[in-house]
């Protein structure tokens, strides 16, 4: 075969421009490269990953001296003992204080102090059955924030009474009066009386003084 006869040969199976950009976007269009391109998802993983790898880089130290190396350490475990305190710390808080509970058939989350305040406002009013109820609670309240006796919601004030006495014994003799009065007033509806109620703001008065009982060794 002649040489021109040849090249008449190849030279159509060479495409022009536009044939070549139509084959091409043809051969693009093939589902096994769309397969192959990332997807948004990976795309924004990358992102984040290029992210957080930029905030834990350590810095090129090999042009340093001991010194700027020690400083660099002391201002890392500086910064780890800042979060610790800043976000450490109400965990542990948040553990060490429990939830106030409901008392005696009584969703009240008041703190103690609060229930001797408002029960201090209604004896001065007059107010002698809530004065009496809500200082009865504040004594309950009080042994529970210190840990000395519990309080689970449906308790009777006559088990808690019980409980108390075990806990600090020396409140034995009044907690029987004590407890009654509670329950007179609070459901047997009978009135309430300065007297009961300074019944119960004494035994409330010598829980906060008194201190449990040493555990006696077996």
């Amino acid at each position: 075969m002649r040489l021109g006869t040849f090249a008449a040969a190849v030279v159509p199976l060479l495409p022009d421009p536009d044939q070549a950009r139509e084959w091409a976007e043809q051969e693009l269009a093939d589902p096994s490269y769309q397969a192959a391109e990332p997807t948004l998802v990976d795309r924004i993983s990358q992102t984040v990953a290029r992210f957080l790898e930029s905030l834990l880089r350590v810095p090129d130290t090999d042009g340093w001296g001991p010194a700027a190396q020690i400083v660099v350490a002391l201002l890392v475990v500086a910064l780890i003992v800042v979060a610790i305190l800043i976000w450490g710390r109400p965990r542990v808080s948040a553990r060490a204080t429990p939830a106030a509970r409901a008392l005696f058939d009584g969703d009240d989350g008041r703190s103690a102090d609060d229930l001797r305040a408002d029960a201090a406002d209604a004896a001065a009013r007059g107010a002698w059955d809530d004065a009496i109820v809500l200082r009865f609670r504040a004594f309950a309240r009080g042994l529970t924030e210190r840990g000395l006796v519990d309080t689970p919601p449906g308790a009777t004030v006559q088990a808690f009474a019980r409980a108390t006495a075990a806990a600090l014994p020396a409140l034995a003799p009044a907690l029987d009066s004590a407890a009654t009065t509670f329950d007179d007033v609070r459901y047997l509806r009978r009135p309430g009386t300065p007297e009961r109620y300074r019944l119960i703001a004494d035994l409330d008065d010598a829980a906060v003084r008194t201190r449990p009982a040493p555990a006696v060794p077996a």
